[in-house]
C-alpha cells in the first residue's frame, strides 16, 4: 500500500489563506527560526550585522523562537487598516509559518485538522491541495 493510502487526507485538503492573523497570534508558544532564518529576517528589516534585537528572539535550550508582544501576537505580525493582519517579514518568515497549515499535528486526524480549523477560516476552503502537495509541505526543512 502507498503511503497516500494511509493517510486520511489521501483526497487532499482544501486551505486558502485569509490573512485573518489568527496562526501569528495566540497563547504562548513558539515559532522556531534558524540561523539562516534570522540573517535573512535581519537583513529584511534592515540591519546589517545578520542579527535579531532581543526583543524579537529568544534562545530555548539549543533553539531560536521569535518573541510575542504581550497581546500574543508575533513581534513581525501587522494589522493594517482594512482589518487585515499580515506577516512583516512575509518574503523571508520562518519554515514553520510557510506550511501552516500542514503541520503533523494538524494533520494527525481529521478532528485535529477540524480543530485547527476552528481558528483558521482558511482551512476547508478555497484552494485544493493535493496529498503530494500537502506531504511536500509537512515534510519540507527548508524554504530557500
Amino acid at each position: 500500500m502507498s503511503i497516500s493510502g494511509k493517510k486520511w487526507y489521501k483526497g487532499g485538503l482544501q486551505f486558502t489563506c485569509t490573512e485573518c492573523g489568527n496562526c501569528c497570534t495566540g497563547p504562548p508558544g513558539y515559532v522556531w527560526v534558524t540561523v539562516d532564518e534570522i540573517r535573512m529576517i535581519a537583513e529584511q528589516t534592515g540591519r546589517t550585522d545578520g542579527r535579531l534585537p532581543a526583543e524579537h528572539l529568544r534562545r530555548v535550550g539549543t533553539r531560536y523562537s521569535l518573541t510575542e508582544r504581550a497581546n500574543g501576537d508575533c513581534v513581525y505580525l501587522v494589522h493594517q487598516p482594512d482589518g487585515k493582519r499580515v506577516c512583516g517579514v512575509y518574503s523571508v518568515r520562518p519554515l514553520q509559518c510557510r506550511t501552516w497549515p500542514f503541520w503533523t499535528s494538524n494533520l494527525r486526524n481529521r478532528c485535529e485538522w477540524d480543530a485547527a480549523g476552528g481558528m483558521c477560516p482558511g482551512i476547508n476552503t478555497g484552494r485544493h491541495w493535493s496529498f503530494e502537495q500537502i506531504e511536500q509541505q509537512r515534510t519540507k526543512k527548508r524554504w530557500w
